[in-house]
């Protein structure tokens, strides 16, 4: 499933479950599945991603898809948009160590920066209830744009439940997919949507807004300087962040 790219996601594996586990950014029980449950996991999403798109990993933990995804589809641009300041640490140590040029870390939460990112995915995994997590989603995404939200056994359940809210945000496209590996590799159950569609006006300002009010939790209100694009994001909002390769 990785390729070329397996030696780099055997050190991604090896920080993991060492730095990783050290920090409390992945669990002591998760060292002995990294493979099957993480990271053949998150590979089988690649499968579903543009290779040449504009990709914000929300709430990316671990770097869980994101990292993958870098290291899979190295013509994307990656973000990893995490709010955690031991979780953005880890993720910066791990691009630079997997010398991952196509990816950037930013610290900040979803609301923050709705309305002012335009990307053609948003992946999570593990973030939120998909009611919650659409809104989130949609925020950050250009009009068109799609989300993959990674689920488990429960998708279909949990699709059902978010549909009323899906339904005020415009979206009519909301189904479950299985992304199967290659080879009989471990498989992904995915919730995938995208974002409305407005004629003449491009993205509604409106509905991004209903959408941020919607999702919005308590803590920080948005405002911070906002970006359009990935790499753009890294070096206005967290200018001292290190990049792969640099």
């Amino acid at each position: 499933m990785f390729g070329s790219a397996f030696p780099v996601a055997q050190k991604y594996a090896e920080l993991l479950i060492g730095a990783g586990v050290e920090r409390g950014v992945v669990g002591p029980a998760e060292a002995a599945r990294i493979w099957d449950r993480h990271l053949l996991n998150c590979a089988a999403v690649a499968r579903l991603v543009p290779i040449k798109s504009a990709v914000v990993d929300l709430g990316s933990g671990a770097g869980l898809p994101g990292i993958i995804l870098a290291m899979l589809l190295p013509a994307a641009r990656i973000t990893l948009l995490e709010p955690m300041a031991r979780r953005v640490e880890f993720l910066e140590e791990c691009v630079a160590e997997l010398d991952l040029g196509n990816a950037a870390v930013v610290r900040g939460r979803a609301e923050e920066y709705a309305g002012q990112i335009a990307a053609d995915v948003v992946t999570a995994r593990a973030v939120a209830p998909l009611e919650k997590l659409a809104g989130l989603c949609i925020g950050l995404l250009r009009p068109g744009g799609k989300v993959l939200a990674m689920k488990g056994s429960s998708a279909e359940a949990e699709l059902a439940r978010a549909r009323p809210v899906l339904a005020r945000l415009g979206v009519g496209d909301a189904r479950v997919v299985l992304a199967g590996g290659a080879g009989g590799g471990p498989a992904a159950t995915v919730v995938t949507f995208s974002a409305p569609v407005h004629r003449g006006s491009g993205y509604d300002s409106g509905r991004a807004g209903a959408a941020r009010a919607e999702a919005r939790p308590a803590g920080r209100p948005g405002g911070s300087p906002g970006y359009r694009g990935g790499s753009a994001a890294a070096r206005r909002a967290r200018p001292n962040s290190r990049r792969g390769g640099s």
